[in-house]
C-alpha cells in the first residue's frame, strides 16, 4: 500500500463588491493545508497454478472393475499436465480396502461395492476415515461363448443353480440343456464383483433358518462348486469362457464390450444389460462404482486432492468410452459435495 500526499493551496479571494456609492475590499488570508489521501494498490494475486505445478506420488489400488475407468482418468490427468508418478493396481475391492485401511499404503481405494463396517473400523484403527465418492454404474455381464447355442436367458434362481455346488451338468439346471459339465469362471474372493454376485445371486438361493438370505452359505455354495476357476484377473475369465461352448462366467460390463465379438451377454429374467436397465435397476445385477479416500490425505497431499477433484469433474467424459454408465446427477453431486466438505 502506498501513501501519496498532496499539498493543497487554498486561496479564497472575495472580489470587489460594488455597492451603490461605496466600495469595500475584503481579504481572506491565504490558508495552507495538508490533506493526506490513501491510495490503495491491490495486492498482487498469485497466478493460477496448473497440474504441472503439482508434484508427488499418487497410489491407487482395488477393484478390477473400476480399474479401466481409473486408468482412463489417470491417463487424462497426466496428459493435462501432472508430472508426478501415479501407481494403480488391480487387486480386487477387498484387497484394495486392505491396502487402504490396514496397511495404509494407498491414497485411494477403488471399489465395485460399498465399504464394509469391518473395513471402516480397520481404517479408523490407523487414523483414517474413508470418504465415499460414487463415480459410475456397472452391470455385471453374465457371458457365454458365441459358440453356445442353447443359453440366451436365465432366471435369477437358475443363474444361482448354474454356479451352485448342487449342480454339475447343464441338464441339472434345465432338462433340455446339454448333458455336459458346466465350466464355471468366477472372480476371486477378493473381488467386489464376487461379493456382489454372492449377495445378489447365491445368498437368496441359500436362506438361513429364518428364511433370510445367507451370505456365508451362498459363498460356500459357489466355492464348493465343481469345475470352477476363480481369478481376480478378468482377462483370465474372458479367455476361459471363450474356450468352450459349455463355459459360463461373469464380470464387469466393460470387459464384455472389449470381447463382444467372441462372447455373448445373457439376459436375466428377460432383461439385457444396457445403460437404461442399469440406471433404472430393472437389470438384476446393476451396481454402483466407487473410489474412496480420506480427508487427512486430501489435505496433506494436494496432488491427491487435485486428482480426486479432476476425477469427479471429468468422469462422465470418459465413462461410456470405457464401457460403464454414468452415475445419476444426484449421486455425482453428492460425491462432489463430499469432496468439498473434506478439503475445507
Amino acid at each position: 500500500m502506498k501513501k501519496k500526499y498532496y499539498r493543497v493551496l487554498i486561496a479564497l479571494a472575495i472580489g470587489m463588491l460594488a455597492i451603490s456609492a461605496c466600495s469595500s475590499t475584503a481579504t481572506v488570508p491565504e490558508v495552507e493545508q495538508d490533506i493526506q489521501t490513501e491510495v490503495q494498490n491491490p495486492e498482487p494475486q498469485p497466478e493460477e497454478q496448473g497440474l504441472e505445478a503439482l508434484s508427488g506420488n499418487i497410489t491407487l489400488a482395488g477393484s478390477s472393475t473400476v480399474y479401466p475407468l481409473a486408468e482412463a482418468m489417470v491417463d487424462r490427468f497426466s496428459a493435462e499436465g501432472f508430472t508426478g508418478e501415479i501407481t494403480i493396481s488391480s487387486v480386487g475391492s477387498g484387497a484394495g480396502f486392505e491396502r487402504f485401511c490396514v496397511a495404509g499404503e494407498t491414497d485411494i481405494a477403488n471399489a465395485s461395492r460399498a465399504i464394509k463396517d469391518s473395513e471402516v473400523e480397520s481404517c479408523q484403527a490407523i487414523g483414517r476415515t474413508p470418504i465415499e465418492f460414487r463415480v459410475g454404474t456397472d452391470a455385471i455381464a453374465i457371458v457365454v461363448s458365441t459358440e453356445n447355442t442353447f443359453l440366451t436367458d436365465v432366471t435369477l434362481e437358475e443363474l444361482g443353480m448354474i454356479f451352485s455346488a448342487r449342480t454339475t451338468k447343464w441338464s441339472d439346471v434345465r432338462a433340455e440343456w446339454p448333458n455336459e459339465n458346466i465350466l464355471r469362471f468366477s472372480p476371486g474372493t477378493d473381488s467386489g464383483t464376487f461379493d456382489y454376485f454372492v449377495e445378489g445371486v447365491m445368498a437368496p438361493l441359500n436362506p438361513n433358518a429364518e428364511g433370510k438370505d445367507d451370505m456365508d452359505a451362498g459363498k460356500l455354495d459357489i466355492l464348493n462348486a465343481e469345475n470352477t476357476q476363480f481369478s481376480e484377473d478378468d482377462n483370465v475369465l474372458v479367455l476361459g469362457v471363450k474356450g468352450s461352448q459349455y463355459a459360463i462366467g461373469y464380470f464387469g460390463f466393460a470387459y464384455y464390450l472389449e470381447n463382444k465379438d467372441s462372447l455373448q451377454a445373457i439376459s436375466i429374467d428377460g432383461v439385457a444389460p444396457t445403460a437404461e436397465t442399469a440406471e433404472d435397476s430393472s437389470y438384476a445385477l446393476a451396481r454402483p462404482l466407487f473410489i474412496y479416500s480420506d480427508a487427512g490425505i486430501l489435505k496433506e497431499k494436494p496432488q491427491v486432492a487435485a486428482f480426486v477433484d479432476f476425477f469427479l469433474t471429468y468422469v462422465n467424459d470418459e465413462i461410456e468410452t470405457v464401457g460403464y454408465f454414468p452415475a445419476s446427477d444426484e449421486a455425482l453431486n453428492a460425491a462432489r459435495q463430499a469432496f468439498s466438505d473434506a478439503v475445507k
